[in-house]
């Protein structure tokens, strides 16, 4: 019997009612090894960053970020919302471990407040800021949690001049991300270098939809894209440089995935091509060391500058590659140049509570196969998966079945990866908690715990339940 006829028949169905009997709840199931098993050792997390979550922005000689600026700027965040306070999360970071530790994880993707460490973006370090994050390492360690440190996630230092528009940026981050593995690596073993170049490039230069709220034209748009692949090899490059030996390096990038319309030989090339060029200017970059030459010709006098040994920087070596993947896109075959047309989603397209969201499980199966079999990765993790909903409280409850849905599809779809074979080590469920969601603030809820943004009370939700059982069985449920 095959997953789909697992499935088909009706087992899993029967699995799950008699689960929520009495009888078998008594009995507490033990893990097994099954058609929706994942492998031994599978490392579940769940993942945050510093400026969704920390809040006190100007404590312990933290330097004013981008967003800190961009969410002050009247228009730019829904309702007005800031960062300031956040979840709090730098006062109750202990509460949050508990969280974790409830949950089960053993492991936790967390992000670096560059502007912790170095208030200017470079020059002397802040003592106050590392002290910080020793401690916040130190308290997941002795819960039996293991730390993946992100070192960017998008909150870039005010002071550096021209942000991401300037090639010293990229410098400058080098130099942090350096200094930090350095203060960090004899206890956390793995580092993410940047998180989702396209959303702190195009979205901060091109659409002004982030922070910095820039609409620059294409040259410069291109220019911001290299300097964001150039620090992130650069980052490489020193972290290897100052961490401890055996120190595993990464990306964790929000690549635009495509998924065949049929599973047939030549949409599924098609796919594949589309996602070789469509992240042409990002994640292609990094694991080829070079642009395409059909990049090259589309953007044609619009190309950024790139100074000698660039692409070498940016085509250095990973130890894995990490991937946020939600929202599907879909590629049929054709006749074009290019050899694949992207389909439209449509009014009738599903989606959850972000009208970005569309749902679309299988993405999960093909964004890890195709990163597969284009580049060979040693290592892959789901640095990000998750779900928006609308999540009311209901007598202090919030049964939010929708998220549930959501979760065990697409890791349904994982798991048909982890069977084929594909390198899929671990998955980090976005997110702890409900937090500030950039450009919509605090209107969207993506956590597995509520939190009441007055009193900071967090409350698990029904799916913070269902993840916790996930992990306990290492199986679907």
């Amino acid at each position: 019997m095959d997953r789909r006829d697992f499935i088909r028949n009706g087992v899993l169905g029967a699995a799950l009612v008699g689960h929520a009997s009495g009888a078998l709840a008594a009995t507490r199931p033990k893990p097994r090894v099954g058609p929706l098993s994942f492998p031994d050792g599978f490392v579940w997390g769940c993942a945050t960053a510093s400026y969704q979550i920390e809040g006190a922005v100007k404590e312990d000689g933290r330097g004013e970020t981008n967003w800190d600026v961009f969410s002050h700027t009247p228009g730019c965040v829904a309702n007005g919302d800031t960062g300031d306070t956040a979840c709090d999360s730098y006062h109750r970071y202990g509460e949050d471990i508990a969280l974790l530790k409830q949950l089960g994880v053993k492991a936790y993707r967390l992000s670096i407040a560059w502007s912790r460490i170095f208030p200017e973006g470079r020059g002397t370090p802040n003592a106050k800021g590392v002290d910080y994050y020793n401690r916040v390492i130190d308290a997941l360690l002795a819960a039996g949690i293991t730390p993946y440190v992100t070192t960017f996630h998008w909150d870039l230092p005010q002071a550096l001049p021209g942000g991401w528009q300037s090639r010293d940026t990229a410098l400058a981050f080098a130099d942090y991300a350096g200094f930090i593995a350095g203060k960090l690596s004899d206890r956390v073993t793995h580092f993410i270098t940047v998180n989702e170049l396209r959303c702190f490039t195009d979205l901060g230069h091109q659409d002004g939809k982030h922070a910095p709220g820039l609409r620059l034209d294409a040259r410069s748009v291109n220019q911001v894209r290299h300097h964001g692949v150039l620090a992130h090899g650069l980052g490489v490059q020193a972290i290897r440089a100052h961490a401890r030996s055996g120190t595993q390096i990464g990306i964790a990038d929000n690549s635009n995935f495509y998924v065949p319309v049929i599973e047939t030989p030549e949409h599924i090339a098609a796919a594949k091509v589309a996602v070789r060029e469509e992240n042409a200017m990002f994640l292609t970059a990094i694991m080829e060391g070079r642009y395409t030459e059909r990049y090259l010709t589309s953007i044609g006098a619009d190309a950024p500058k790139i100074a000698s040994g660039d692409m070498a920087a940016i085509g250095s070596p990973l130890d894995f590659v990490a991937l946020n993947v939600y929202a599907p896109n879909y590629v049929k075959a054709s006749a074009s140049p290019a050899g694949y047309e992207v389909l439209p989603h449509l009014k009738s397209s599903p989606r959850m509570a972000s009208p970005w969201l569309y749902v679309g499980p299988e993405v999960a199966y093909w964004a890890v196969r195709t990163v597969s079999e284009l580049w060979k990765p040693k290592a892959l993790y789901i640095s990000e998966n998750g779900t928006s909903a609308d999540d009311p409280v209901v007598n202090g409850h919030v049964d939010d079945a929708d998220r549930i849905m959501y979760l065990r599809n697409y890791l349904t779809e994982f798991q048909r990866a982890t069977e084929e074979g594909y390198p899929l080590k671990g998955y980090f469920l976005w997110s702890l908690m409900d937090n500030f969601e950039w450009a919509d603030g605090y209107t969207l809820r993506f956590g597995l715990h509520h939190v009441d943004f007055v009193t900071q009370k967090r409350t698990p939700k029904l799916s913070a339940a269902w993840y916790r059982e996930l992990i306990r069985r290492n199986t679907l449920v």
